[in-house]
């Protein structure tokens, strides 16, 4: 008898839809499995039939054919052992095969018949449902992330005994739980605010115009100013979460095993913080099989790369294709896997190796030093930055009233104000923020008077700016004048984009010339 059930595999970090074919016939007893299929998938094979037989079927002796379809796409992980178990059991009578047309089956075995959790259930239910199926049968542990997908009907199932006496029941209720249940997550809290900073008014601000146009920043400055302290608190400012936006970043933190059963939902802005000794691989995505790495992992949030000199000179550079296209491929012999990589990036360095310089006072590097440890930033990486501020030392003044500073509810309500504005005038564009705007976008929403353009002019032959260096402080007026609200970009705005990008030249200079 023939039998099929439906299935999802992972690629990358969104599901594709897999069809479990088993042939159970005539023959010398066998059993054989095709499809493109991974070391842990052929090895489905012993664990299916020892489940099987530990679970109280007893299969007669005869030859056993699956097959996994597309087989141009190559099967990874263990979640074709349950699917593949009741392909079996379906082609040799033993499950209504009716049960099987509405429903996606997940789940790995264990060698007792239980069922196992499995990563990328999100991306599983996800698939699922735009394959037209209504029910998605899947491990009990991962039935909270399966019910962030609405209008889903999620069955969570423990052993194989027991999922197989739901199917041969239909005209019994199973007793599934519906995505339109699911909980939201918690409300988005952070340990963390803007009032907590003392000083600083330069660094607040710039970090409040980064995030409302989504530019990349780099902070530098002496140890100890609040380069690191002001960084962390960038979410907090940063616009709550839409429900798709949510979905979206928890799919990648559901293949990366991440999510756990009391929190299924990622409910805040990702901020991740690598240390300057990661891997490339480990900052990109990879592996053998290729999983999202730390970019993808902060998509819809915050990289933040503390001591940026430190990191390994491949490591910072491979930052450069995913900052310009907003995704990373990485391509292995089996196939190219594509991760997203919508991030904003946040970086902090000293100015040299004891962080003092140009405070000659203070700072005792040599001429060489100060410029072979700012020439670890390279020029491609530095035009890819959008604003670089720098940080001075905070008064004691200032650190008296450290908690008189403006709140990060009052920031994020000019940000979301913003960032609508953005979202208005992008639409149908497909893109969101003034950072990803190309050169037709730059001249039709960055237009300027006769005053604002005389004032550029003088800008960009005084300062020797490039093409990119220009078309940047048109980006960044452009957000600045969004947060004032106003249509038209004003000299006040050209003249505080210019400010936001001075520190650029005033350290790289003479290494890289005028930018």
């Amino acid at each position: 008898m023939y039998s099929k059930v439906h299935s999802v595999g992972i690629k990358g970090v969104e599901g594709v839809p897999i069809l479990v074919e088993a042939d159970v016939s005539d023959g010398l007893p066998g059993f054989s499995m095709v499809g493109y299929l991974s070391s842990e998938v052929k090895e489905a094979q012993d664990r299916v039939r020892t489940a099987l037989r530990n679970s109280g079927f007893r299969l007669p002796a005869r030859k056993v054919t699956i097959n996994l379809s597309p087989a141009d796409i190559r099967k990874e992980g263990t979640a074709f052992d349950l699917p593949i178990a009741v392909a079996i059991l379906a082609a040799s009578g033993m499950v209504e095969p009716a049960s099987l047309r509405n429903c996606v089956i997940s789940g790995e075995l264990g060698l007792d018949g239980e069922i196992k959790p499995v990563r990328g259930a999100l991306s599983i239910t996800a698939a699922a449902k735009k394959d037209g199926k209504t029910q998605c049968f899947l491990p009990s542990e991962n039935v909270r992330e399966g019910l962030v997908i609405e209008g889903m009907e999620i069955i969570g199932v423990d052993h194989l005994k027991d999922l197989t006496e739901q199917l041969n029941c239909p005209e019994r209720q199973i007793a599934g739980c519906h995505g339109k249940d699911r909980e939201m997550g918690k409300k988005q809290t952070y340990d963390v605010d803007f009032s907590e900073i003392g000083g600083q008014f330069l660094l607040r601000r710039a970090t409040e115009v980064a995030v409302a146009g989504m530019h990349n920043i780099l902070y530098i400055g002496p140890a100890g100013t609040g380069k690191t302290m002001l960084a962390k608190r960038i979410p907090t400012i940063m616009p709550s979460l839409s429900m798709e936006e949510a979905v979206e970043i928890s799919k990648i933190y559901s293949v990366c095993g991440l999510l756990s059963q009391e929190e299924p939902l990622v409910a805040k802005r990702p901020f991740r913080s690598p240390h300057h000794t990661i891997s490339p691989t480990a900052l990109a995505g990879g592996g053998r099989i290729p999983k999202p790495g730390e970019i993808s992992l902060a998509s819809g949030g915050v990289l933040f790369l503390d001591e940026l000199p430190e990191f390994q000179r491949n490591t910072i550079e491979l930052l450069r294709q995913p900052l310009e296209e907003r995704k990373i491929t990485v391509s292995r012999m089996f196939g190219a896997y594509e991760f997203p990589a919508e991030f904003m990036m946040a970086a902090a360095m000293n100015p040299c190796p004891c962080g003092f310089f140009p405070d000659r006072k203070r700072c005792r590097c040599s001429e060489l030093q100060v410029h072979k440890y700012l020439s670890r930033i390279s020029k491609p990486l530095l035009d890819r930055i959008d604003i670089c501020t720098e940080s001075g030392a905070v008064t004691y003044e200032e650190l008296q009233e450290r908690r008189g500073g403006e709140s990060s509810a009052s920031i994020r309500k000019r940000v979301e104000k913003a960032r609508k504005i953005q979202k208005k005038r992008f639409e149908g564009r497909g893109i969101y923020f003034n950072s990803t705007m190309n050169k037709a976008l730059i001249e039709v929403s960055c237009g300027l008077g006769k005053e604002e353009q005389e004032f550029l002019r003088k800008v960009y032959e005084n300062l020797g700016l490039s093409v990119r260096g220009y078309e940047k402080i048109l980006k960044v007026s452009r957000t600045i004048a969004d947060l004032e609200g106003s249509e038209r970009i004003r000299k006040n705005h050209l003249a505080e984009a210019v400010g936001l990008r001075s520190m650029e030249g005033k350290y790289w200079g003479g290494i890289y010339g005028r930018s």
